[in-house]
């Protein structure tokens, strides 16, 4: 597998399996996300794959996913 980091371009990362919330609108306005070898994740823009991803590690999503969980940022919406 390539070197993955953050603000490489979404659509080089080809070997991930990019999945996005059923959720989600028909006008494409979502991100998609994948699982790294590790537990990271990485995170792109739906209509522009070809654009930079975010890269989390284990530990970053497990806080992120635990406080929406717990409601820590139901204030954004």
């Amino acid at each position: 597998m390539t070197a993955i980091y953050n603000g490489m371009p979404g659509d080089s990362m080809t070997e991930l399996d990019w999945r996005k919330s059923q959720r989600s609108g028909p006008n494409g306005n979502c991100v998609e996300v994948a699982k790294l070898p590790g537990g990271g994740v990485a995170m792109r823009n739906s209509r522009h794959t070809d654009g930079p991803a975010l890269v989390f590690t284990k530990a970053e999503i497990e806080a992120f996913l635990g406080g929406a969980q717990d409601g820590e940022f139901d204030y954004l919406v």
